[in-house]
Order: structure tokens, then C-alpha cells, then sequence
């Protein structure tokens, strides 16, 4: 795991992606709903092949957060900052396709689809034909089809999946659909790639290979990877920089050991020990 090395700005960089811009840059980041802080001066910056954990108990505003850097929610006040580039005024799809994909809490699949449909879906920012070339199965529109197959099985192969390409999704085991939503995330090619609570359900050993799993992603692709994950074991043995949330504030950052001897992350979960 590499060191983490302070940086100017709002936290920590991995000495691997020192030198080259972080692939996320939020300042001041918040949101209101009928006049309560849901997310209040949020701050957190992201290396270009950095794996991120961001933490914290139930309610903290964790999944609030992945819906402001994906446009879900647009905030209230704040700066998005995504490869440089500000994402003020775009809209989810936009966010997209300027690289940012997620995963969710909640699977969302198209159970109905094959395993490779859905993976199929995830490539359209890559599409290269027109509505008529399609509509008339014109010779662009098979090269197109030919390469999106490919590209899928390829996709797929990550987790040793091509072989259920042509089963339905909502037929796969729980852990499978969970892999499922990561390749399809994978197939609009982020930059950033956001998973919420990717660990859930899951159990000692399909933990392990999913850590495993996010590891090769990261080195495959060269990808910055954020995640909100409840499984401290997962999130203490992959994660280089973490950012605690609570009350919809970040209360500490730092590395894994620096996060597990912080006295303001210790009150968080367990709560305030009471004076003798």
C-alpha cells in the first residue's frame, strides 16, 4: 500500500500519484432539505489511481455525498472539481460520460436482460452509430454490435463471468449480481469509480476475493476508486486515505492506522465513554 504524503489543498495524495492532478478535487461541498444540513462544508481530494474509503455510522450522509459528485442531488454551495474539470451546471448523464460511475446500496439491474445486456448498457457512451444505422441494421451498426459483444466478455472476464453472459441477471446469486453492477459501472470507462457499500451481503470470502478484485480493477484500468463500505476489515486492509463522516461533517482523514487511533472516530461509532 502506498505511503500517503500530505498535499496544498484538501488532504492526502498516495507518493504514486504525486505530481499528476487528483482526479477529484471537492471544496466546501454541502446540501440543504428544508433548511437541514444533510452535507456541510465537505472537503475531500482523490489521487489518480488512489483506492478512498469514506466512513462512517448510519445516517452520517455518505450516500448524500456519492449523489452530489454524481449529480443526483446538485448541491447547494461547493466545488466539484473532476480531472480539473468543473462539473458545476451538468447533470448525472454529463457526469457520466465526463467519468464518474457507481455502484449502489441497493442493486439496480435489468433482471429481465442477459448478463451481457447489461454490461451492453453501460457501453453506450461509446456507441458509434447513428439512430437510422441502427434502426436499418446498417454495416456500422454490426461492427458496433460485434465490438460492444467483445468488449463485454472482455469486461465480464474480470470477475470470471463471460460463461454467464447469456443468463438472465435477476437469476444470479447475490454476490454475482453485486459483480455484475461493477463491470457494468466498468463498461462507461470512469475515471472514477464510486461503490457504495460493495461488501454488503456478502460473506468472509467473497469479501476477500472482491478485495482482491478491487485491487486489479484499480491496477487494470488505472482508476481512482471511492467507496462507502460498513466492513472495517475491507475498508483498514484497502483503502490508502479515508475520510470519516459524521452529521453530514467530515470529522478526520488520514491513513487506515491514523483513522483507527483517532479518539473523534472512536466516540463516533462506540459513543462518548461516561466519566467515572
Amino acid at each position: 500500500m502506498a505511503k500517503m504524503v500530505p498535499i496544498p489543498s484538501t488532504g492526502l495524495l498516495t507518493e504514486r500519484d504525486l505530481g499528476k492532478a487528483p482526479i477529484l478535487e471537492a471544496t466546501h461541498l454541502g446540501i440543504e432539505f428544508g433548511g437541514l444540513k444533510a452535507v456541510d462544508d465537505f472537503n475531500i481530494t482523490v489521487g489518480r489511481t488512489e483506492i478512498a474509503g469514506l466512513i462512517g455510522p448510519n445516517g452520517a450522509g455518505k450516500t448524500t455525498v456519492f449523489n452530489l459528485l454524481t449529480k443526483v442531488y446538485q448541491p447547494t454551495h461547493g466545488t466539484i472539481l473532476l480531472d480539473g474539470k468543473d462539473t458545476h451546471g451538468m447533470n448525472a448523464i454529463q457526469v457520466n460520460k465526463a467519468g464518474i460511475a457507481r455502484t449502489f446500496q441497493n442493486i439496480r439491474l435489468f433482471n429481465s436482460l442477459t448478463v451481457e445486456e447489461n454490461v451492453k448498457l453501460g457501453l453506450h457512451n461509446h456507441t458509434n452509430y447513428s439512430t437510422l444505422e441502427g434502426i436499418l441494421r446498417m454495416p456500422k451498426y454490426w461492427q458496433e454490435e460485434k465490438r460492444a459483444h467483445e468488449r463485454a466478455l472482455e469486461l465480464l472476464s474480470i470477475f470470471d463471468m463471460q460463461d454467464l453472459a447469456d443468463h438472465k441477471a435477476g437469476s444470479l446469486p447475490y454476490g454475482a449480481q453485486r459483480r455484475l453492477e461493477i463491470v457494468r459501472a466498468l463498461a462507461t470507462e470512469p475515471k472514477l469509480l464510486l461503490l457504495d457499500e460493495p461488501a454488503a451481503g456478502m460473506n468472509p470470502s467473497e469479501t476477500a476475493e472482491l478485495m482482491e478484485n478491487i485491487r486489479k480493477i484499480r491496477d487494470t484500468f488505472q482508476i481512482a476508486i471511492l467507496l462507502i463500505e460498513h466492513d472495517m476489515q475491507l475498508v483498514m486492509n484497502i483503502c490508502e486515505g479515508i475520510a470519516v463522516l459524521n452529521y453530514g461533517k467530515i470529522i478526520a482523514k488520514g491513513t487506515p492506522e491514523e483513522i483507527q487511533a483517532n479518539p473523534q472516530v472512536i466516540e463516533a461509532y462506540l459513543g462518548k465513554k461516561k466519566e467515572d
